[in-house]
């Protein structure tokens, strides 16, 4: 009895759980697009007061590093804004155009802190009724179904080997 009971809370938690990914991945796609537009038009500033000192970017920087201090600091600090930029728009790029089932299987490309902080501070659970969200739920349910089984077969080995369970 108690087995059929985790065993059916595990399934539930499971497709609870799973069943969120799709609108997730949803809303963590609209913090990266936000991310991408601002630090897209960050680079473009930089980049055009470079072009204006008949500079590229890269000799910009290098330029900004021999400045002192201050200089030097400054172009750290864009640089990682500059790559952060590039990371962030090539991700952007390989992710909105996949289903949620294929998002799944580019799930390092929801590596940033920072979207996904921002993503997860604004997500709100729901009831899922697409037919991405049904199959996650689906798959959340078998995975908890499996892992209760799997736990409940790993507590009860030393009841076997005493010969105290059937």
């Amino acid at each position: 009895m108690l087995a059929r009971f985790i065993t059916l809370a595990s399934g539930t938690f499971g497709a609870a759980a799973s069943s969120q990914f799709p609108e997730f991945s949803q809303q963590y796609l609209q913090r990266l697009g936000g991310a991408v537009d601002e630090l897209r038009r960050f680079a473009a500033g930089f980049d055009a007061d470079a072009a204006a000192l008949g500079l590229t970017r890269q000799e910009a920087l290098a330029q900004l590093a021999e400045g002192g201090a201050m200089g030097a600091q400054r172009a750290e600090t864009m640089t990682g804004v500059l790559s952060r930029f590039q990371q962030l728009q090539a991700d952007l790029a390989a992710l909105q155009d996949l289903t949620p089932m294929q998002r799944v299987l580019s799930a390092a490309r929801f590596s940033d802190p920072e979207v996904a902080a921002a993503a997860w501070a604004s997500f709100q659970p729901a009831i899922p009724v697409s037919a991405d969200g049904l199959i996650f739920a689906g798959g959340g349910v078998l995975a908890g179904v499996l892992a209760a089984g799997l736990l409940l077969s790993v507590l009860r080995l030393p009841f076997r080997a005493l010969g105290l369970a059937a």
